[in-house]
């Protein structure tokens, strides 16, 4: 059947039907029960939890940017996962994280009539329309990493729950900065949905007592290009010769902020922490510039998106909260409110720990 004539027998089925919705940003975990459903998704499809998983599932995967250290350790767990569920993977990309850069590739993956897009958004509504497109084509969609739009997608794939990064980042700051001082968080773009998200939860847990002698006194965006974040880090110094702590919760901003604080004047007066690979950050930590940071392990995000979307593509799940699935070696995982699947907690990375890990 062509795209075209599944566009239209999924328009007639789903003419008086809803669009499935929900918000971006639950909270559930591993394994835990459904306290309720969500409304059934577009289309009243039902879920088969016995239904054999389905081999030969093409499953694209479109990264916020190609040649990301971040993204390629990701996708890497993907490719891994679709050749153990014998399906066809393919990597597509922009070199740019701008806002718009994915669109054009989501259409091209329509066309190739992919059976699964995983896609981590730049922007979650610039991307919707195509995406909104590709359902109607009947391709099965997963969020991971930086969610879609809520309508946009069936499932996400969330690293950890939004306000557990949030408030891990501030725990750490206020550890670093000794309960008082100035900070300042080294983001990536402005739009970033999973920035935003865990940046929000930030400022609220900045604004309880307990850390009302921290002050918080930029946002800074390194578009998660290396240079870029560089030349910001540089700049919040600056700016702030008082600050105490440069929060990044991007792999490319933590990498930069400590590669520049490591050969300036400020190392060992100004601390760096937040969100980074263990390999890009070994020598930060072990020249003394970083003392902790975290993060969970990119390619299990990967994996695991690539076993919902096999999963989704095979009638197994369908992102209606309580659906539960096999991620290969990974275990058991529910699907949480709103669609969300959350990886687990993030591991804290220190220098008693970090020659335990290799990523």
């Amino acid at each position: 059947m062509s795209i075209s004539t599944r566009r239209r027998v999924l328009a007639a089925a789903a003419a008086s039907i809803a669009l499935f919705s929900a918000a971006a940003c639950g909270g559930t975990t591993r394994d835990n029960q459904a306290d309720g459903g969500n409304p059934a998704p577009a289309g009243g499809a039902s879920a088969d939890p016995n239904a054999k998983l389905k081999e030969g599932v093409k499953m694209a995967f479109l990264p916020k940017q190609l040649n990301n250290p971040y993204s390629d350790v990701e996708t890497s767990g993907g490719e891994a996962a679709i050749k153990e569920l014998k399906g066809e993977y393919k990597l597509v990309g922009p070199n740019d994280a701008s806002a718009s850069s994915q669109v054009s590739y989501i259409n091209t993956l329509i066309q190739q009539q992919q059976d699964v897009i995983a896609i981590a958004a730049n922007d979650p509504n610039a991307v919707c329309p195509s995406l909104k497109q590709a359902k109607q084509a009947k391709i099965k969609i997963v969020g991971f990493d930086s969610d879609a739009a809520k309508d946009c997608r069936d499932v996400f794939i969330n690293q950890a729950t939004t306000q557990g990064i949030g408030e891990s980042l501030v725990k750490m700051a206020n550890e670093l900065a000794g309960g008082a001082g100035e900070i300042a968080i080294l983001s990536a773009t402005p739009n970033a949905t999973n920035q935003n998200a865990w940046i929000e939860v930030m400022k609220t847990e900045l604004a309880k007592p307990e850390y009302s002698k921290l002050k918080l006194v930029k946002t800074a965006y390194g578009n998660d290009d290396d240079q870029k974040s560089f030349q910001e880090a540089q700049g919040l110094l600056q700016s702030y010769p008082n600050l105490k702590v440069i929060v990044a919760p991007t792999t490319v901003g933590i990498a930069a902020a400590g590669r520049y604080v490591s050969s300036s004047a400020y190392k060992g007066k100004v601390q760096v922490t937040g969100l980074g690979l263990p390999n890009q950050m070994r020598e930060y930590v072990k020249d003394g510039t970083v003392k902790k940071f975290a993060l969970w392990n990119p390619a299990d995000i990967g994996y695991l998106a690539a076993y919902a979307g096999v999963a989704l593509s095979s009638g197994q799940i369908t992102g209606a909260e309580g659906e539960k699935f096999k991620a290969g070696k990974l275990g058991d995982y529910t699907v949480g409110k709103d669609g969300e699947i959350v990886l687990g907690p993030p591991t804290e990375f220190t220098p008693e720990n970090i020659d335990k890990f290799n990523f």
